[in-house]
């Protein structure tokens, strides 16, 4: 049987980070995925690197990552773009709350500024005529998730780590698991499957929240920033059923990436186009000049969505040697460094630099000490 220090199951970016971050520790690692590394949740993702300040637990998981993804800001596999966020305000009592969000975001240790209407449109001359303002983070960037996991393997391979391709876990052991062809490797365990978390620990709840996007022919220089609307959390972090919200995303490609819609108790990968016509027409809302672009591409993926909203990060109770990193639901791309750094942290007996507690599974599963 071969024995690892810790094995892996699961190689979106969350799982590939948290590779490689313990292969560069020296811990022997193995890395199990059935499908092609970062082909899930991740290679539907947007990408974006962002600091939400709804929760501040959520806040500092994403504060810390950002500041690890510096490392990454001129590494070409990244298509890193630092193309800033500007949070924007239809109306002045949308913008009466931006002060309250920038004092958020300095606390954690990020810099944001006011933006007031002729800013704004000095920043997106394209947007729609009578906005009242709005929010801009310049330091905030864009990333392409499935090219950077597939990096983070890489890097976790060159430090000997050990990837299990086209492999499927289909069991957990008492210290180890068994795989699809019967074999078994030894070792602790991480659990960083998403959507799929309920197959290996049905203990924990979640539940998969279907989105959409579109992506358009190259148009450089129409869009500057990632642009969303400041009501974006209520739809992002809200528990309606379906909810769509403005979300638009220059590409360096010069490409528009265009969101965001969210539907809960839908499962399957299909274009929805009575909630396509509804994200489309909040982006026209405060974009006009989109309905004027060609689209090449229309595609949906799962996010993986905790009943709280936040992921479950740390050591499973009641399992012997057993770790969980998933539900990061739409920041898990923005939140997989820090989240690496954490479970790292925790198999090696450390410290970590935040507090683990808010993201610990055992807030979920009552009765048993963790």
């Amino acid at each position: 049987m071969n024995t690892y220090d810790l094995i892996i199951v699961g190689a979106g970016i969350v799982g590939a980070a948290c590779a490689e971050a313990a292969a560069a520790e020296g811990l022997r690692v193995a890395v199990i995925e059935p499908g092609p590394v970062g082909g899930g949740s991740t290679a539907a993702a947007m990408g974006h690197l962002v600091a939400m300040d709804d929760d501040p637990a959520e806040l500092a998981l994403s504060a810390y990552s950002l500041r690890l993804w510096e490392r990454y800001a001129r590494l070409k596999e990244a298509e890193f773009s630092r193309c800033g966020t500007l949070w924007v305000a239809r109306n002045a009592r949308e913008l009466e709350t931006v002060p309250a969000k920038i004092a958020r975001l300095a606390q954690a240790g990020i810099d944001a500024a006011l933006v007031d209407a002729t800013q704004l449109y000095q920043f997106e001359p394209n947007l729609v005529p009578g906005l009242a303002g709005g929010m801009r983070v310049a330091s905030e960037a864009v990333v392409y998730p499935p090219r950077m996991a597939r990096y983070l393997v890489d890097q976790a391979c060159q430090h000997r780590a050990q990837l299990y391709a086209g492999r499927r876990v289909v069991g957990l052991l008492d210290h180890g698991v068994r795989l699809d062809d019967g074999e078994a490797l030894s070792g602790p365990v991480l659990v960083a499957s998403g959507v799929d978390l309920p197959q290996l620990l049905p203990e924990l709840p979640m539940r998969p929240r279907k989105g959409q996007l579109v992506i358009t022919d190259r148009y450089p220089g129409l869009v500057h920033h990632q642009l969303l609307a400041l009501d974006y959390a209520d739809s992002a972090h809200g528990d309606a059923d379906t909810s769509v919200a403005f979300n638009v995303q220059p590409r360096p490609t010069g490409q528009i990436l265009i969101g965001s819609s969210r539907q809960f108790n839908v499962s399957d990968r299909d274009v929805s186009l009575p909630l396509l016509r509804q994200m489309l027409g909040q982006a026209f809302a405060f974009l006009p000049v989109l309905r004027d672009l060609q689209a090449i591409r229309i595609w949906t993926g799962l996010r993986p969505a905790t009943p709280d909203g936040r992921p479950y990060v740390g050591r499973v109770p009641g399992r012997r040697g057993v770790w969980v990193a998933a539900g990061h639901e739409g920041l898990g791309v923005t939140t997989a460094l820090g989240t690496a750094r954490l479970i790292v942290d925790s198999v090696l007996g450390r410290t970590p630099v935040i507090d683990p507690a808010p993201y610990l599974p055992d807030r979920v599963i009552t009765g048993v000490a963790a």
